[in-house]
């Protein structure tokens, strides 16, 4: 309700969803039994782009990768159907299951550089090497389109938009409370409190060790992460915003190859998690809620973090000129 008002009184409106669009495993085949309720999840997403007459895009995340299992590219490939097929100008990006990235120019002010970043990630199969289809299909091609990318946008502000953030002060980013130490069954399921002192510590410590690749301390997300910033530094200007989800918080942070970094993964009401503040933490909430970036005519760019409440009403908790 609150996206749709946002987008409804915006000129020029954009909606990006920031992947994780159909939580916790991706578009099943269409004889699942969970089919019908996927469906319902996304046609939520398609049917705000549509009743505000925005744009629309939506990333892949780790869930829509059917939760990092080996038939993950097959759930992006379904999700990807679904969407064209609903029609109303939505699409999922990259498509095919591809790396990225996909460009698409906001007229003469905003390019939007879209990444699959589970692709990095996935173990099982993926379209990659000679045989793909994928305009890159190499880590090495990426990054070289990248870099090509963020040459050609010209006097544009390029915003990077993927599903995993490179910093932050979530559980990803291996920053965990008390209680997961202490009712670590929680993390397996909300109503769990199995008190396991000591015994429990021992999963957010190996969490905070990279133990997932979907945590920034594993080797292969700290490989992704290296790649993508040797990308942004090389280019003439780096990328106003890294907007990314995964984590279920609101996080506002000072970049180092981006200027900032925005994790915005509270899309479902009343899904959230706790966050720490980094030393580069400009705002963080656990809270429902989203972004929005004001990109004026003269180049400049505002962001507004917005809470919304269980009316469907939306506040704006912080404000920032980006640039």
């Amino acid at each position: 309700m609150a996206l749709r008002a946002a987008a409804t009184s915006a000129r020029h409106a954009v909606i990006v969803f920031l992947g994780d669009n159909v939580y916790p495993s991706g578009m099943p085949d269409s004889a699942a039994p969970t089919r019908a309720a996927a469906e319902r999840r996304l046609m939520q997403a398609l049917h705000v782009v549509r009743a505000s007459g925005a744009r629309g895009f939506l990333v892949p995340g780790n869930h829509d990768w059917d939760s990092m299992q080996p038939g993950g590219w097959d759930a992006v490939l379904r999700q990807e159907r679904f969407i064209a097929a609903a029609g109303g100008g939505p699409a999922l990006l990259p498509a095919g299951g591809c790396p990225g990235p996909a460009v698409v120019d906001v007229g003469a002010v905003v390019r939007l550089v879209a990444l699959d970043s589970q692709w990095w990630l996935q173990d099982g199969p993926k379209p990659a090497g000679p045989t793909s289809s994928c305009p890159a299909a190499t880590e090495g091609a990426v990054m070289d389109s990248v870099r090509a990318a963020l040459r050609a946008a010209g006097n544009r502000a390029v915003v990077v938009v993927a599903h995993h953030p490179p910093a932050s002060g979530g559980v990803h980013g291996g920053h965990f409370g008390w209680q997961d130490h202490i009712f670590p069954l929680r993390n397996i399921k909300s109503w769990l409190w199995i008190p396991l002192p000591i015994i429990g510590s021992l999963y957010p410590i190996a969490r905070a060790e990279g133990i997932s690749s979907q945590d920034i301390p594993s080797r292969a997300y700290t490989r992704m992460r290296v790649a993508l910033d040797s990308a942004f530094a090389g280019a003439p200007a780096p990328p106003l915003i890294y907007a990314a989800g995964h984590e279920h918080t609101l996080q506002v942070i000072a970049g180092t190859s981006t200027r900032y970094v925005l994790v915005s993964g509270t899309g479902t009401f009343g899904h959230f998690d706790r966050v720490t503040a980094l030393d580069s933490t400009r705002f963080a909430r656990s809270a429902s809620g989203f972004m929005r970036v004001e990109f004026l005519r003269d180049g400049r760019a505002r962001l507004g973090v917005m809470i919304v409440d269980r009316a469907g009403t939306a506040t704006e908790e912080f404000g920032l000129w980006l640039n």
